[in-house]
This record gives structure tokens, sequence and C-alpha cells, in this order.
């Protein structure tokens, strides 16, 4: 099959080529697992966290992607859940132990055992992948391939973060980022919050000028000091200087996220 391969870690730059083209074998399964074909795989930015070091893979050469959505092909001896021809989806989370407290709490984040797809073993930038049925999400009719691949990402963190909120409907929401996931939460408060106002905090014209387009009532530079108080914000961004400079917009006793 054919894969994009990272062989080694490194900054990148503007005409940099960190990911290689490849055949390689198709991927093996075990009992526990299902046979994917990739239909479509999101990018994300923890893709450079990885090719730059900063999360990096324990082993090289290593298939990136963990926003996969795939047709199951074939399933392990001990699958029930699934059958050729599911359509499914494989996020950042595929391998824990199942047993630990952390595990038993739906927190498989913190297990000493997890594993992430695309980097701890082979993910999405490839025709065929292999994954534990257990760690697997059906995929419902309403999204296409392309729609549902940023969902098992950037869409399930805002949606998480929003929920965590307990935002009300009429209150302030801040945004500060606005890249892929900060968009999926913008559109969601949109359809589940319609009296509640959204403000954005982005660095580039072109991001502010995008969160106008879908509906926030608001949008300024990182730093600026917005025109209300917040009820509450998430910060999608990886650095530290918005969270500073979101302090300064959130109302006392609110969230921040």
């Amino acid at each position: 099959m054919q894969a994009m391969l990272l062989d080694h870690l490194g900054p990148i730059q503007a005409e940099s080529t960190p990911l290689r083209r490849a055949a390689v074998p198709e991927p093996a399964m075990r009992d526990e697992e299902v046979l994917l074909q990739v239909m479509a795989c999101g990018v994300c930015h923890t893709e450079l966290d990885e090719i730059e070091g900063r999360t990096p893979p324990p082993r090289l050469p290593i298939i990136l992607g963990h926003q996969v959505v795939g047709r199951v092909i074939a399933v392990g001896a001990s699958v029930h859940q699934w059958e050729p021809g599911n359509r499914v989806g494989a996020a950042w989370i595929i391998g824990a132990c199942g047993e630990c407290p952390f595990c038993l709490t739906q927190r498989e984040n913190l297990c000493r055992q997890f594993q992430a797809t695309g980097r701890d073993r082979d993910g999405g930038y490839a025709e065929y992948m292999s994954a534990p049925s257990a760690f697997l999400f059906r995929i419902p009719n309403v999204f296409t391939d392309v729609q549902a691949a940023p969902l098992l990402c950037a869409g399930a963190i805002g949606y998480r973060s929003l929920r965590l909120t307990n935002l009300q409907d009429g209150q302030r929401l801040g945004l500060t980022g606005f890249g892929a996931s900060a968009r999926l939460v913008l559109a969601l408060t949109k359809w589940r919050f319609p009296n509640t106002e959204v403000y954005v905090f982005a660095r580039s014209q072109r991001e502010r000028e995008a969160a106008l387009e879908l509906g926030a009532v608001w949008a300024g530079d990182t730093a600026q000091r917005g025109p209300a108080e917040l009820d509450a914000i998430l910060d999608t961004t990886p650095a530290w200087t918005p969270v500073v400079a979101a302090l300064e917009n959130l109302a006392p006793g609110f969230f921040f996220l």
C-alpha cells in the first residue's frame, strides 16, 4: 500500500518535506483489531508537534494521522461489534490497558499504557490501517468522510470543553485562537445557544475576518481587551501568551478552559 512516512524529526521550514511517500506492507491485524480502508484523514497541529519533536514518536519511521475515517474490510477473531462495511472513526486515543483507575473512569489519556494513533502506532496517512476495535467510533450517515474526519479531534476537543463550561444560553463565550477546533465550537455554539454572543481573539486579520463571517459578534487581536466581560473562554492555541491575555477578558468566577 501507499503511505506517507515520517523518517526523521526536525524543524519545519518553508521548503521542507518532512513526510515521504512510500510503498509499505499492509498492516497486520490482531484478534482484537479490525482492518480499515482509509477514506479520509484530517490534518492536526499535533502532527507538527510530532515532526518537530515536542511529542516525538517512540519509533521511526511512523505513519502519522489521527483523524481517520475508514471502512471496515476485515475483523479479528475476537471482534463482534464491527463487521465489514461499517464506517468508523479512529481518533487520537487508540489504546490503553482498560483496567487501571484512569481507564475505569473514562480517563484513558492518563493511562500508563496509553497509545496515540499516528504516534505510538501507525495512523491514517495511508491506504489501510489496523486498529483495536474498542477504540473506534461509528460515523453517522449524515456526515461525509471529509466532514467527519475533523470531528474526531478538533470537534471532540471543542465539544468537551464547551460542555465543561456549563454555558447557559445568553451568556457570553470567548474563543482564543481560531483554527479548526474554534471554528467547530463557534458553529456548535450558534446551534445550541442561539442567544449566546461569541467573541474571538486571534492573531491574524484573516482569522478575525473568518470569525465574523461565521457568526462571531466581535473579533480582535489575541492581546486585545474585548468590549465585554465573558462568562467562559476556550483557549484552542498551544501557546502561553493567549492564556494570560484571555484572563483579562474573563468575568470573575467564570471558566477558562
